[in-house]
């Protein structure tokens, strides 16, 4: 275990001026849905990254099942990329994609809830610990690397427990993404007219468009949309480049999950043929709550210089994120994929109104009935068997 930690323990070196070594260009550098002048807005892309919740490996938090690891160091790097995507989604959810991030600066109670949710303890939703173990049921033992379809599978179910951020976490299938079936997911009966809570509405459906009673009696549940893709065989085909780029333009975007076999990254955005990444590839010791309740946040954000990969460099398995707060931006998200992506004569996905008829039918997921709370549900790896294996975007193993 020593010889891992060694092999994956990288100093963490904080740079005055972290983008000199950026081309003097007059391009846009895209990050998330926005656009920086990288010659006259420097200080504005430096701010931009550096507000991103920024995951790594960690070392010395609790024994994963009480007897597993106590350092995710080189395996857990696709869990800490699923880690910070979601995170983004919570930033937009609670705090809008506007906000930004000072050094000592106190933040908003949402802010420190939401870091609150991903500490390295079994009892926060999106821990590790929780990741590693929802694992189980996708067929991955603890310890084992992870793809990106198996991280986005694992977000799914975890945020069925999760009720103080209530997303609904649809992932597509197929390189389909159905716009019936998340309407059907994302329209809610407000708490007002139904006591029994969120239930999805069945009886509302992409096919209703109208601006009938049903449709102003609906709330929208905020959306998680993962799209795992396979863009190549071996390498990403060149064809798809362009189209990949647009994703990081829509203001929905979450950006992507990725990188080389074995070793991922979170793609935030591009400048020309680079992508631009968070590398979780850092131990750092675990963090807990302080006295006061709150966590000290300064290790939870990339001061470092912003890495760069060719695109061309990424292995064709990806997952592109994106994040609609209303139900505006989820048909806004649809217009402009129509506009973007499905121009191109080779598709990177298929966008369509109704559920195939081919596809089992359509069920909102929803959080199993059991007794006990979400996390010591999860602790008892033998009531994961009710969750469908679905494991078909990997990427590749050396």
């Amino acid at each position: 275990m020593e010889s891992v930690l060694s092999k994956y323990e990288n100093q963490i070196t904080i740079f005055t001026d972290y983008l000199e070594e950026y081309p003097d260009t007059d391009e846009l550098v895209w990050i998330l849905g926005k656009q920086h002048l990288l010659k006259t807005e420097k200080s504005k892309l430096l701010s931009d990254i550096s507000a991103r919740l920024w995951f790594t490996y960690r070392r010395k938090f609790s024994p994963i099942g009480g007897t597993g690891p106590s350092s995710d160091a080189g395996w857990g790097c696709m869990l800490r990329c699923g880690q910070m995507m979601l995170a983004q989604a919570l930033i937009c959810r609670h705090l809008g994609r506007d906000w930004s991030w000072e050094k000592q600066k106190e933040q908003p109670k949402e802010y420190q809830r939401i870091l609150q949710c991903f500490l390295d303890r079994k009892d926060c939703c999106y821990s590790i610990h929780q990741m590693a173990q929802m694992g189980v049921g996708e067929g991955k033992s603890i310890g084992e690397w992870f793809g990106p379809n198996t991280v986005a599978q694992v977000l799914k179910k975890l945020a069925l427990f999760d009720e103080w951020n209530s997303l609904a976490v649809y992932v597509s299938m197929d390189n389909t993404v159905v716009i019936e079936d998340i309407k059907k997911m994302c329209r809610v009966l407000p708490l007002s007219a139904d006591t029994a809570g969120d239930r999805p509405l069945d009886y509302l459906t992409a096919s209703n468009q109208s601006k009938g009673t049903s449709a102003h009696c609906a709330a929208w549940k905020s959306l998680l949309l993962i799209v795992p893709l396979r863009l190549g065989i071996n390498q990403i085909n060149p064809v798809y480049v362009e189209a990949f780029k647009e994703c990081f333009k829509m203001p929905q975007s979450l950006g992507a999950l990725g990188g080389k076999p074995n070793n991922a990254y979170y793609f935030i955005g591009f400048l020309g043929d680079e992508l631009i990444f968070l590398d979780p590839h850092t131990t750092q010791t675990f963090v807990d709550t302080e006295e006061n309740g709150t966590v000290n946040d300064q290790t939870f954000h990339c001061l470092q210089s912003p890495q760069r990969m060719n695109i061309l460099n990424l292995d064709p398995s990806v997952a592109l994120g994106f994040f609609c707060k209303e139900e505006k931006d989820f048909d806004n998200w649809c217009s402009l994929v129509q506009k973007e992506i499905l121009k191109e004569n080779l598709r990177m996905f298929e966008l369509v109104q109704k559920h195939p008829s081919h596809w089992p039918p359509f069920v909102p997921p929803a959080k199993p009935e059991v007794t006990t709370t979400g996390a010591e549900f999860i602790d008892s790896t033998e009531q994961l068997e009710e969750f469908d294996l679905e494991e078909d975007f990997e990427i590749l193993s050396v």
